[in-house]
């Protein structure tokens, strides 16, 4: 149910959206932190872009904006909320977002804005994620960098092992098959980079609801299901039998760019970056993510929303202001052009590399991403991340036992 605008938030936004410029009381000046700011392989270029343009359209608004690593927001975000200078908007990872709805203090974007603001800017945008993404109904945080997992594949080793790039393996089976061929030329074959140094469980949602299950069924935790033993345990075969390598995720990332890896499974959000490393190297081509059985292939999304911590009205109605910005037409068609996030609204869905055409097809039906109950939902993530998925993918840990074990200590931590 869509909540009353406080009245000074909107005599603010008045202001601010009227004359587009600095308001009687002076410029107001906003601090932004992001994981994509700043960083050379990860969007970093496009965000400064993104920033720049807003302050020239806006000269009433600066942004300070900041870079943080992704596994670091969350940590960050609490230390300047206890010093009392937390950020007016943060960029935050899904897979981090119950946690922080629980611990910082999130104004609900929706709550912020204009109510005819937000039904204009809102009505061009993609309405299932908008309804993934709610909370009891209300947006709180922005749907901004959303991507999936797609597969990306070195069209060369395939004709070099005897493959055919225009028909890509849609299967786990076929991938695996696929990689084995691929080392049999000297290369390696695949790399599902579900154990990341970010700690999102993203790829780990998106194999177990392939295979049928979920980690959370309402409030039960629901790791150690049958389904998803079944789903890390397809995974750990790529493996056991030699199709993937037991190395770390950014090794197999520089693996792939350097044309030394048939396929890579991961989020969209770095078609950038390999774009780069691939370019004169090897013919780099993506299909949608495969199915882990007979049922549809059935991918989360990651990325991140915006979530507005200032309890400043100037300064909340400036960061609805750099928000909507953000989320328009043009911000995605920036995000889709330099990062490889999928643009969110169907009227700029051309912006996006044609290669990810697969992937959009799968974000029209896109699963919702489930949160461990509870304010330690981030740390049940990282503890399903390091102690059951990273030991059984590429360690040889057996999955029912670990996946029962990790189970026990999420729940015990979500019940707190």
């Amino acid at each position: 149910m869509k909540r009353s605008l406080p009245a000074a938030v909107a005599a603010a936004a008045l202001v601010l959206t009227a004359c587009g410029g600095p308001s009687a009381d002076g410029p107001v000046e906003i601090g932004f932190l992001s994981y994509n700011y700043g960083t050379p392989d990860l969007g970093g270029a496009g965000m400064a872009q993104l920033v720049d343009t807003f302050e020239a359209e806006h000269p009433g608004i600066r942004i300070v904006p900041r870079g943080v690593p992704t596994a670091e927001v969350l940590t960050t975000l609490r230390a300047e909320t206890a010093a009392g200078s937390p950020p007016a908007v943060a960029q935050i990872g899904w897979s981090k977002m119950a946690e922080a709805y629980a611990s910082l203090p999130v104004t609900a974007v929706q709550e912020i804005a204009p109510p005819d603001q937000w039904a204009e800017h809102t009505a061009g945008m993609a309405q299932n994620v908008l309804a993934a993404v709610a909370d009891d109904g209300v947006v709180r945080a922005m749907p901004f960098g959303m991507s999936v997992p797609a597969l990306f594949y070195n069209a060369d080793l395939f004709r070099a092992a005897g493959l055919d790039p225009d028909r890509p393996p849609t299967t786990i089976a076929e991938v695996q098959a696929a990689a084995l061929a691929i080392r049999a030329t000297g290369n390696e074959g695949v790399y599902v980079a579900i154990a990341d140094a970010g700690k999102s469980d993203y790829l780990t949602q998106s194999v177990v609801n392939s295979a049928g299950g979920a980690l959370v069924d309402g409030d039960a935790v629901t790791v150690d299901s049958p389904e998803a033993v079944a789903g890390l345990t397809a995974v750990a075969a790529l493996t056991a039998t030699g199709a993937q390598p037991a190395i770390a995720a950014a090794d197999a990332v520089a693996q792939f760019g350097g044309g030394r890896l048939g396929m890579l499974v991961v989020s969209t959000a770095v078609l950038g970056g390999l774009e780069r490393s691939a370019e004169g190297v090897f013919e780099l081509r993506a299909t949608g993510f495969p199915r882990f059985g007979d049922g549809p292939a059935r991918p989360t999304y990651s990325g991140a929303g915006l979530a507005v911590l200032t309890d400043d009205p100037r300064e909340q109605a400036a960061a609805w202001e750099f928000i909507r910005f953000l989320t328009s037409d043009r911000g995605f068609t920036t995000l889709a052009e330099t990062i490889g996030y999928l643009p969110l609204r169907p009227a700029v869905a051309g912006a996006a590399d044609p290669r990810l055409a697969a992937s959009l097809a799968q974000l029209e039906e896109v699963t919702p991403y489930t949160a461990f109950p509870g304010e330690n939902a981030n740390q049940a993530v990282v503890a399903l991340q390091d102690e059951a998925v990273e030991p059984i993918v590429l360690r040889g840990a057996d999955p029912s036992t670990t996946l029962r074990a990790v189970a026990e200590r999420i729940r015990a931590l979500t019940a707190s």
